[in-house]
């Protein structure tokens, strides 16, 4: 009991099958109340059937899992009741009016009366939509939508926050302003239960899961997933190298032996190659292609250089 007290989820060979086909293979992890949850993975990879059945949506073929301390297959009703769902898209009623949106899923979740009215107070007031209430919610910009979608999300006042790629398609403002008020809610004490494309959201996430073929991959913080000796394998380092003219002097050394990935990264070359490759060697490759390098240096791996690595490496097996 005292680990499901300490638990916002707990799955155990949670596994969905379409005929043939397995679209998540035997997940097992616990995601622990209080944190935001990064669930990563391709396209394809079994997120979204996975966060169908933790929302009481779709049942499992076989293994179980537990949201707020409800079976997901015994008792969905109350899985549904106690989470809240933000989807990527905008999925809310366009013809109705922000304060007739929430009006109507107020009541779906059962509020009336003095309890509505507080509950719809608090997320008015916590995301800023007052000066929209009576704008119908289909003429909202995407950052207003998103908030209005996670003002709906919120407004039975759920313990688990579940967000399908919240941020997708909306401007770099409104998804600062938006990871803003998911920081908040952090801090109030809500799981949030993230997906997402984004590798700087990804770093701000407390625990991270990868999922690839619809199998865990790779868990941890995004510090340990860094680490991982499949990202930086042995006898290799991973160096930064400014250069004038970056996708000519990536080009040369992608045709080196010692090289074993390079990529841009902003106005950088990032190169991943065999720990013995000296600086002088590099520069005099990077001369003879006409970009002399002025500056090399030794970096970490981001959780971009993790997730390509993994993914690059698993689909060659």
């Amino acid at each position: 009991m005292a680990v499901e007290l300490e638990n916002a989820l707990a799955l155990t060979d949670l596994t969905r099958k379409f005929g043939e086909f397995t679209a998540v293979d035997k997940l097992t992890f616990t995601v622990p109340r209080g944190s935001i949850f990064g669930f990563l993975g391709p396209n394809g990879s079994g997120k979204s059937t996975c966060m169908r059945m933790l929302c009481g949506l779709l049942q499992p073929t076989s293994g179980t899992a537990r949201v707020n301390g409800f079976d997901i297959q015994h008792d969905p009703e109350s899985v549904k009741r106690s989470i809240g769902y933000m989807s990527q898209a905008f999925s809310l009623y366009r013809d109705l009016t922000v304060d007739e949106n929430l009006s109507f899923f107020g009541g779906i979740y059962g509020l009336s009366g003095k309890r509505f009215k507080e509950c719809r107070d608090d997320v008015i007031q916590w995301t800023g939509i007052e000066n929209y209430l009576d704008r119908r919610s289909g003429q909202l910009s995407g950052g207003w939508k998103q908030r209005l979608a996670l003002a709906v999300a919120l407004i039975h006042q759920p313990d688990i926050l579940f967000l399908d790629e919240p941020t997708a398609g909306i401007d770099p403002v409104a998804r600062r302003a938006l990871w803003d008020l998911l920081f908040d809610l952090a801090g109030q004490g809500k799981t949030l239960f993230v997906t997402t494309h984004y590798m700087d959201e990804a770093e701000r996430c407390d625990l991270i899961a990868y999922i690839y073929l619809s199998r865990l991959m790779a868990m941890g913080t995004p510090a340990e997933l860094k680490v991982l000796p499949e990202v930086t394998p042995p006898g290799s380092k991973r160096l930064a190298i400014a250069t004038a003219h970056p996708p000519a002097g990536l080009a040369a050394l992608k045709q080196q032996s010692f090289s074993l990935d390079s990529t841009l990264v902003e106005s950088e070359i990032h190169l991943l190659c065999q720990v013995d490759t000296s600086q002088e060697l590099i520069r005099d490759i990077l001369m003879k292609a006409g970009c002399e390098a002025n500056e090399i240096r030794s970096i970490e791996p981001s959780l971009e250089d993790v997730f390509v690595t993994l993914t690059r490496r698993l689909a060659s097996q």
